[in-house]
């Protein structure tokens, strides 16, 4: 099954058009999970939407930057960073690697830099916030896992939408 919303189709091949978090929720309520962190903006993508793919780590952007270097095909990579601020797990370099390889999106829960760059980047990127560490690259951590913050489970597949009043998930159909 395809989540429908009025006659719109949401999937299209690969790429998934954004729709407002509110007119989701609206239409499917309860069946959406709904991220409580309040993450801001920092990209050039006010809206966003993909398939997530997952990464947990902490202090360490080694995954962000391999998994953000290999063909995105509009997904958006979600990163658990346990909430840290105290160094960033993505910056222009590896968010421009991003663009350049096709990812819609980048949900941060923890720190970016380079927010200036970054906002003018043809990206969507929520984070908690920003920083100007740099953090280690030596790729600890997990990918494809089930993450579990803001309130709600991030599963691999799942189709995100995200805008300015928040992050929804649709569980993969």
């Amino acid at each position: 099954m395809r989540w429908c919303f009025g006659k719109e189709t949401i999937m299209k091949q690969d790429m998934i058009a954004p729709l407002a978090t509110t007119d989701l929720y609206d239409e499917y309520g309860d069946k959406l999970r709904v991220c409580d962190v309040q993450m801001t903006n920092f990209g050039g993508h006010k809206a966003f939407a993909g398939k997530i793919t997952t990464i947990h780590c902490h202090l360490d952007s080694g995954l962000v930057k391999a998994t953000l270097n290999t063909p995105g095909r509009g997904r958006v990579l979600v990163v658990d960073g346990e909430g840290d601020l105290h160094t960033a797990l993505c910056g222009d370099l590896i968010a421009g690697a991003a663009v350049k390889n096709g990812w819609t999106g980048v949900v941060i829960n923890g720190a970016i830099r380079d927010s200036a760059t970054i906002r003018g980047l043809a990206l969507g990127i929520k984070a908690l916030g920003t920083t100007p560490r740099k953090s280690t690259k030596d790729s600890t951590g997990e990918t494809d896992v089930e993450l579990n913050f803001g309130g709600i489970a991030w599963r691999p597949g799942d189709i995100l939408h995200a805008d300015m009043d928040g992050i929804v998930l649709l569980p993969e159909e």
